[in-house]
């Protein structure tokens, strides 16, 4: 379906063994050799485990390929077998004859060992596979064991290599399974992918595929990675279904978003659940800030909650939210003191409880993630790393995470900004501070509360058709006072577009014309929207 779309020869994606698509990862690549060092030595068992997906079946495959043609090999796939239904079916994938009597364990393991030896005789070597191995019965591997007693007086006629789950390892692990135990000579555990690995892993079988240029937008990948827990079979599904939504939102790239909202199909949870935030807030967050905002929100869950709040008088008064200044003493308040100060103070809740307020809603500790109680209102969360700059573009209050000289993690709310002053508020407090001592606590993260204007939240790309491109036509010509012809099209067509970048540049966004949650956040800040608080003048 997306194939086309991507410029893709085939699907990248499936779940479908292919050696093809076989990325040798430090991991991979040393199982692999393990495997054909116990195929070469040749006696007793090779033992490769791995969690469910991380390509056991896929190394198998390539190593079938590696294999000389003097090698015969019996890939049993489904070891859920009887001890003589075990014994036929090794005999049918090698081709040997079954005998007569062949509800006889003694005259399946004759015809088999007669073949054995015959293979020997002719210099032919003769492996057998054992797929999904952690689910063989014991009699069965008890009988899987007597196989390696068929040998020469030099050398076993018949290598065994057992793949499994890491239950296998606790199989074989039991004193009963010890006689079998010790007759592994080789064992490896293939672990799930590491982070670089798996970004590589998604590059590698787009190219495979027939891929040209980044179809995984920066990011993206990184999201696969983390969601997918490093598990090659779940990057599989997970980025099939992000190409597929990126497809149907007409998305050029898979972007972080999508990926997420793959996600939570392929698990089939909320949204939500996918977060980069702390479990009980919930909030989508770009890739780039996860090692950042897991410290520096690590405090608020040792928050207590029934710590002081601003009040919503105090809201009120400190700030006019249509844009009014906020009156304050001449001098500028150390914000290096007051971070200092409120150490032991709440901000995390108390913070929200402010930025809620700006926008005429409630904010509860006890009710629920951050983020879900703004949904119940109507709004967004958007997490976002930059500049003061870009927040001051965006035109809006944020949440920003500041850390004291302590080390200590501070939510302070900044409710507004010029070039000499900055209006914040910390723990309930309004003050004001020097725009360039915020630079010296804070790494580029800020959090801001929106009023979506679409019934459904999404980016628009060029050429993409959507009915709520109307409202996009008719926001750009009302800021612009020039109206975008034809003014009644849902395509998002080259005039569409010279609009958007050039309202982008006005606002010293990035003029890619992606109309991304921060341009539509810009663009309803310009529309001057009832209960649309804006970063107020500071004298």
């Amino acid at each position: 379906m997306y194939t086309s779309f991507f410029g893709l020869h085939e699907k990248p994606f499936s779940i479908t063994p292919d050696p093809r698509y076989l990325f040798m990862s430090e991991r991979h690549a040393e199982a692999l050799a393990h495997l054909l060092y116990g195929v070469r030595e040749s006696g007793g068992f090779i033992q490769l485990t791995g969690e469910v997906g991380t390509g056991k079946t896929t190394l198998v495959r390539s190593l079938l390929q590696q294999l000389p043609d003097s090698v015969d090999v019996a890939l049993i796939l489904n070891p859920q077998l009887s001890r003589t239904e075990f014994l036929c079916a090794i005999c049918e994938e090698l081709h040997v004859p079954l005998p007569e009597a062949r509800g006889s364990i003694k005259a399946l393991i004759d015809a088999l060992n007669q073949f054995l030896l015959e293979n020997h005789s002719r210099g032919r070597r003769t492996i057998l596979i054992v797929d999904e191995a952690q689910n063989l019965r014991p009699d069965v591997l008890e009988q899987v064991r007597l196989l390696t007693n068929l040998e020469t007086t030099k050398q076993k006629l018949l290598q065994i290599i057992l793949i499994g789950q890491p239950e296998l390892r606790d199989l074989l692990s039991r004193n009963d399974m010890r006689q079998l135990a010790q007759r592994i000579t080789g064992r490896y555990h293939l672990e799930p992918l590491s982070r670089e690995e798996a970004e590589a892993y998604i590059d590698h079988r787009v190219r495979v595929a027939g891929g040209v240029g980044r179809i995984f937008a920066d990011g993206s990948r990184h999201e696969i990675f983390r969601l997918g827990r490093g598990i090659p079979r779940m990057i599989n599904v997970i980025a099939d279904r992000a190409l597929l939504g990126a497809f149907t939102a007409e998305s050029s790239q898979v972007t972080a978003d999508i990926v997420r909202r793959a996600a939570a199909e392929v698990y089939d949870r909320p949204l939500s659940a996918f977060s980069r935030w702390p479990s009980w807030t919930r909030i989508g967050v770009p890739v780039a800030l996860a090692a950042a905002l897991l410290a520096a929100l690590s405090w608020w869950l040792l928050t207590p909650a029934g710590a002081p709040r601003a009040t919503d008088e105090a809201i009120t008064d400190g700030l006019q939210s249509s844009g009014g200044a906020i009156e304050r003493a001449a001098a500028l308040a150390s914000l290096a003191t007051l971070l200092d100060q409120a150490a032991d103070a709440e901000g995390g809740h108390a913070a929200f409880s402010r930025l809620f307020a700006l926008w005429g809603a409630s904010y509860s500790a006890g009710a629920g993630y951050a983020c879900g109680q703004a949904e119940a209102a109507g709004l967004r969360c958007l997490l976002q790393r930059g500049t003061l700059e870009d927040v001051k573009n965006l035109d809006t209050p944020v949440i920003l995470t500041l850390r004291s000289r302590r080390g200590t993690e501070r939510q302070v709310v900044l409710t507004g900004l010029q070039d000499d002053a900055a209006a914040v508020e910390i723990a309930g407090q309004a003050y004001r501070v020097a725009p360039g001592e915020i630079a010296d606590f804070w790494q580029g993260e800020y959090l801001l509360l929106w009023r979506p204007q679409t019934a459904e939240v999404k980016s628009f790309v060029p050429g993409m058709r959507d009915p709520d491109i109307l409202w996009l036509r008719a926001s750009l010509a009302t800021i612009q006072g020039e109206p975008i012809a034809p003014m009644q099209s849902d395509l998002y067509d080259q005039a569409l577009e010279e609009r958007v970048r050039q309202f982008q540049r006005e606002r010293h966004l990035t003029a890619d014309g992606l109309v991304s949650q921060q341009t539509q956040i810009a663009i309803i800040a310009d529309l001057g929207l009832a209960n649309t608080p804006k970063l107020a003048r500071v004298n």
